[in-house]
């Protein structure tokens, strides 16, 4: 570096010293700054500020030497704080940055990727006690995919979110017994299978390839950028640590196996950190321990299905029936895979491709769109030259960046009218572009449907992206500028959210084409069941085998109708109409409510319920104001509670599926609302989104002892829903069909009719019997069930509940969904 000026002494009126170059009156050059404080800078100097490399000492002891820019600690260095604690690697503006390794003062140690002060990406951490992650990390938490191991040899792969076990992983055990699942904010929650001790087990090296491959990497990527920069050492001052220690002060935790997987145990490290728990239950533990005691166990393996942390079902099978059972699964998966209209685009590689193209195109429309003025869309917007064109080359261009897949082609539609609904849907730019672009990438989700489509979802679950056939985007199109005022004038919508429509073409002439929408089950509550309904009842069911705790299934297999306050109720079908009027309008048929459902933990918020009269004045709860008040009486749940609402008190930020004001509840007074769930959560109730209800199912005779009574199950339920698979017009091959199927099968049961009827049977299907939205209901009587006891069985376990006197609270409305088939799939729900 030039030095540009002379060397002089210069005393400052505030007792600060500089010594060395200058150029007028500012320090330019080498030169050494003694503040009044204590603190000393020695180093370079541009234009009056720290710029180049440089040694800061900080008056409590804590020194950073390494690069600077503009006075702020940025590009490389070592920063050591006066409690001996140390960070090597990246800056920028002060905070870590990059790669970098952090020792804490208790010898915790931090190795993999920073961003502005907070571990975020690929990262290694090690405890002092001998806990070691290596994974994934967002904001500073455990989030996404990683691993880790405990020192008593027990090592869970697999998902995580803020710090918990979160989606699909494997838990192997010191002992050799192993635990395959689902996990939900670090509850076992869903099916799974365990293999005891000496068991034949899978192979898990599918499993544990891709992350280990990562993982090994970035160790490998960290060590070779720290010897590179070995000479420069780096140190944390005080004064600059509080801003970004205080960003990722978290708490972390662990479970100890010693003293089973539910018994938590804790450690915290000073810069802060996550929170990992394990929950499998005490009664899986119990388990455990006598499988493991039990002789001739090597060729058992145990189904369990979890309910937030409770032990709800459990088969005893051989490991080849469980082999079997995934072989066809997986058999039937890849004929599901082969009627892709996007197969063999790209070879075996075609998904890692798509989802770079659309990574890289995404991120070039959003930011040439978002600085465009706010304006009221013209229907122009909607034209054929509302288009948005570029070519991606690999090798890069001068408006677009080389990158790692092949040359594209890239168009975004009417990309004015899509900027202005992702504002109408409150979602900001930047967060949405971080969602899809970010550095996690785009996960491949299976299609529950028979389309074929491929299916993309964003790390943070937030956004769904699925392929289009030609005719479907020619239909979207043509929609758009209805759909446009539709959304705009309704805000409680529960049709799909769309937030862009994309084409990738390759050189060779292949087209894909992309539409991003929200996801609908995108929540912090785990979705225990999934339906698709249409309405319809020819081919509507789900064969068992075919069943797992991801499938979605169809009107017959739903087994419950719902209960929930009157507001609530009248809300929701006000506009189910008016959104079955707008796809009328627009010929649309074939779309479906997708209904998510999360059951509340069954051992404590379960009970019986006794309707006074018999299984036909229960089939015609709609029919007369007398029977309804029958109806009704039951023995509630209190698993969930409405209170009033209090913005602070929830979380208000928008999210992909949730749009709208918060709902009013005629139980508490026509106030607005929020869900309470105890010792859970406080959530925000909208259209669609954290609804609360209670699911009941009649209880088959044979389960009872006395079968002069009809009983029903209640669970508390809360309920996600909206509208989705609007794109199929009622055209002259839908006609066709429809002609053809009525010959073989009653018309009204088919899904294919014309687009009145199917909104019709759409409504009526919801709320049968003419129990409109509109209909006031009368007030419902409590009434009391005098010590009753009952076993229920679930596959051999029974589960006791016990019914005292009791009395329910709260205003509930009828169903909105009524009993299509009696014979239940199997206890639990």
């Amino acid at each position: 570096m030039e030095d540009g000026g002379s060397f002089e002494e210069k005393l400052f009126s505030n007792g600060d010293v500089y010594v060395g170059k200058i150029k007028g009156i500012l320090p330019h050059g080498n030169g050494k700054y003694t503040w009044s404080d204590g603190t000393v800078y020695e180093g370079d100097w541009v234009d009056g500020k720290m710029t180049g490399k440089g040694l800061i000492i900080f008056p409590s002891g804590a020194k950073y030497e390494g690069e600077f820019s503009g006075g702020f600690l940025h590009g490389y260095g070592t920063l050591t704080t006066s409690n001996a604690g140390v960070y090597r690697g990246g800056w920028r503006m002060n905070a870590e940055h990059g790669i970098g390794r952090k020792e804490y003062p208790n010898s915790d140690v931090y190795e993999g990727l920073w961003r502005e002060g907070i571990r975020e990406g690929s990262g290694r951490y090690s405890w002092n006690n001998g806990n070691i992650y290596v994974g994934n990390w967002k904001n500073g938490a455990i989030n996404g995919r990683g691993v880790m191991k405990w020192p008593n040899g027990d090592i869970f792969d697999g998902s995580w979110l803020n710090g918990h076990r979160h989606g699909s992983g494997v838990y192997r055990f010191a002992d050799g017994e192993l635990y395959i699942g689902t996990w939900s904010k670090g509850l076992k929650d869903g099916k799974g299978t365990f293999y005891p001790t000496g068991s034949k087990q899978p192979s898990l090296k599918k499993w544990c390839s891709s992350l280990n491959s990562e993982n090994n990497g970035l160790v490998l990527n960290t060590e070779k950028h720290m010897a590179q920069k070995s000479k420069v050492k780096r140190s944390l001052s005080e004064k600059i640590s509080r801003s970004s220690s205080s960003k990722s002060s978290h708490n972390l935790s662990h479970r100890s196996r010693t003293s089973s997987l539910d018994s938590s145990w804790g450690v915290q490290d000073p810069a802060g950190d996550c929170i990992c728990h394990d929950s499998s239950t005490k009664s899986s533990q119990s388990f455990k321990e006598a499988q493991s005691d039990a002789p001739g166990n090597c060729t058992k393996v145990y189904e369990r299905e979890y309910m937030q942390g409770v032990l709800i079902m459990e088969r005893v099978r051989s490991y080849s029936e469980v082999s079997h059972t995934n072989k066809q699964q997986n058999k039937f998966s890849v004929k599901q895979v082969k009627k892709s209209t996007c197969i063999d685009i790209f070879g075996g590689r075609r998904s890692h491709f798509l989802k770079l193209n659309l990574q890289l195109g995404i991120r070039y429309t959003v930011g040439k769109i978002t600085p465009v003025p706010a304006r009221d869309v013209r229907s122009s917007d909607f034209g054929e030259r509302a288009r948005i064109r570029m070519y991606f080359p690999k090798e890069g261009s001068q408006l677009t960046p080389p990158h790692s897949s092949i040359d594209f082609y890239w168009k975004d539609y009417c990309p004015m009218v899509f900027r202005n609904l992702r504002e109408m849907f409150k979602l900001d730019a930047a967060e949405y572009m971080m969602s899809i672009c970010g550095d996690c990438g785009l996960r491949d989700i299976s299609s529950p449907g028979k389309s074929g489509s491929i299916f993309f979802l964003s790390q943070d679950d937030r956004f769904v992206i699925k392929t289009l056939k030609k005719s479907e985007l020619k239909v979207l199109l043509n929609m758009l500028p209805k759909y446009y005022y539709h959304v705009g004038h309704h805000e409680n919508t529960l049709i799909t959210k769309f937030f862009g429509v994309h084409r990738i073409k390759l050189r060779g002439g292949k087209k894909v084409r992309f539409v991003v929408m929200g996801n609908m089950f995108c929540t912090e509550l785990h979705i225990h069941r999934r339906y698709d309904l249409k309405g319809s009842s020819h081919g509507r069911f789900t064969e068992k085998d075919k069943i797992s705790s991801h499938t979605t299934l169809k009107d017959l297999d739903l087994k419950y109708e719902f209960h929930m306050d009157k507001k609530l109720r009248e809300s929701l079908f006000k506009q189910i109409s008016l959104d079955c009027t707008f796809l009328e309008s627009q010929h649309i048929i074939d779309y479906s409510l997708l209904l998510g459902l999360h059951f509340r933990a069954p051992e404590n918020l379960r009970a019986l319920a006794e309707y006074p009269g018999s299984l036909q004045q229960q089939d015609s709860l709609s029919s007369g104001e007398d029977s309804v008040k029958e109806g009704d009486e039951l023995i509630l749940p209190k698993g969930l509670l409405l209170v009033a609402h209090e913005p602070g008190s929830v979380n208000t930020a928008p999210g992909p599926h949730i749009r709208g004001n918060t709902l009013r509840a005629y139980s508490i007074g026509d106030k607005e609302v929020d869900l309470l769930l105890p010792g859970t959560a406080r959530l925000r109730v909208q259209l669609g989104v954290n609804m609360p209800a209670q699911a009941t199912r009649k209880v088959q005779k044979d389960k009872v002892e006395a079968s002069e009574i009809e009983l029903f199950e209640v669970y508390d339920v809360v309920l996600y829903m909206g509208v989705i698979d609007i794109l199929q017009e009622y055209n002259a091959r839908k006609k066709i069909e429809h002609n053809i199927k009525s010959l073989q099968f009653d018309p009204m049961t088919i899904s294919v009719v014309e687009p009145k009827l199917y909104a019709e049977r759409f409504i009526n299907f919801l709320d049968k019997k003419g129990s409109g939205a509109d209909d006031p209901r009368p007030t419902r009587n409590p009434t009391r069930i005098s010590n009753l006891r009952f076993y229920l069985h679930c596959d051999g376990f029974p589960l006791q509940t016990r019914l005292d006197d009791r009395k329910s609270s709260g205003e509930v409305d009828s169903s909105i969904f009524e009993l299509e088939s009696l014979e239940s799939m199997d206890t639990v729900p």
